[in-house]
């Protein structure tokens, strides 16, 4: 049978790119169908191989990664975006999300939390890495000046259960850990998301994550 997720290396460290096949080859559900060096080489890959992920570089010649994620999504659109950085800085991190990137983990990370996160980015899941999940809520308030707690809360047109689960959705949560947090059944996550989903016209996991965050439902 044919690998299950197809995925593209964009990282300018051809080490760090050798060893990041032999770690993913590990798993046979996994295949690298590509690597890049910079942007423009991941740009044209993208569109010629058609990815399932891309695990992305923020620090590339000439053009940072983050900077990179839309064109990217753009060019594979089927494609989740993965950064895998050495950046810890809130700032990037909120920027990823920000573009379209369906998750931020540290190249820090154990290699089973590496392949874990291309699965549940595969699935559609928001992935932050363990270090950078409590700087979540930092990223999207760095430099604003942050409301009343009170007054974030009822501005919001969600109810309180969908608050819970937008909250979680931002701490990277899946549907059967959400279910588990809150005693619920997972089907009945799934009626919360799209509600959430529905109620603020959003399409994705990952924009959850950003308003949870930017109306600090996430602190």
């Amino acid at each position: 049978m044919p690998p299950e997720i197809r995925i593209l290396l964009v990282d300018d460290h051809t080490l760090f790119r050798r060893g990041l096949v032999a770690l993913l080859g590990e798993d046979p559900s996994l295949a690298v169908v590509g690597e890049a060096a910079d942007a423009g080489e991941a740009l044209r890959l993208a569109a010629q191989v058609r990815p399932d992920i891309v695990l992305l570089d923020n620090h590339l010649p000439g053009v940072r990664g983050v900077d990179a994620v839309p064109g990217l999504r753009q060019a594979a659109p089927a494609a989740k975006v993965l950064m895998l950085t050495v950046s810890e800085d809130a700032a990037d991190l909120g920027a990823a999300l920000r573009a379209g990137a369906c998750g931020y983990l540290l190249k820090t990370c154990e290699a089973g939390e590496l392949i874990g996160a291309v699965h549940r980015a595969q699935r559609g899941e928001v992935v932050i890495g363990a270090e950078m999940a409590p700087k979540l809520a930092q990223a999207f308030t760095a430099g604003e000046p942050a409301p009343p707690a009170g007054a974030r809360q009822y501005a919001s047109p969600l109810s309180p259960r969908e608050r819970q689960i937008a909250a979680a959705i931002a701490r990277g949560a899946s549907n059967k850990q959400i279910a588990r947090e809150l005693d619920i059944a997972e089907t009945t996550v799934k009626v919360h998301v799209q509600s959430v989903l529905r109620k603020l016209d959003l399409s994705s996991r990952v924009q959850i994550a950003v308003y949870a965050s930017e109306h600090g439902l996430a602190d």
